[in-house]
């Protein structure tokens, strides 16, 4: 049986040519049992965002992914970069913030 993060990642690795693909499980970080696949980090750079403004290209991934955000995914943190943009960036994503909601204030 495929865990959450596999299947996102399968459904991404599907949806676009990705240059880089990493799904990070950030649910630990969050007010959620032990072991939940709630809360993601993805940071995926593919040819096929050129010419996709942010928007566009959070949609394209939010239609690839809305069984799993019907069905338990409470939150992607998103990361969409053309390769050039990847190099501008140095090939890295921000951090994610700690999280203030629930019993973590």
């Amino acid at each position: 049986m495929s865990t959450v993060q596999q299947i996102i990642e399968q459904k991404l690795s599907e949806m676009l040519s990705c240059d880089f693909l990493q799904v990070l499980n950030e649910s630990h970080g969050h007010n959620v049992a032990k072991g939940s696949e709630t809360h993601f980090k993805v940071t995926l750079v593919s040819e096929g965002f050129e010419g996709l403004n942010r928007v566009k290209r959070h949609q394209k991934v939010y239609a690839t992914l809305g069984e799993e955000l019907n069905n338990g995914v409470h939150a992607l943190a998103l990361h969409l970069y053309t390769p050039s943009e990847w190099r501008s960036k140095q090939e890295q994503s921000p951090e994610s913030p700690q999280c203030m909601g629930g019993s973590k204030r």
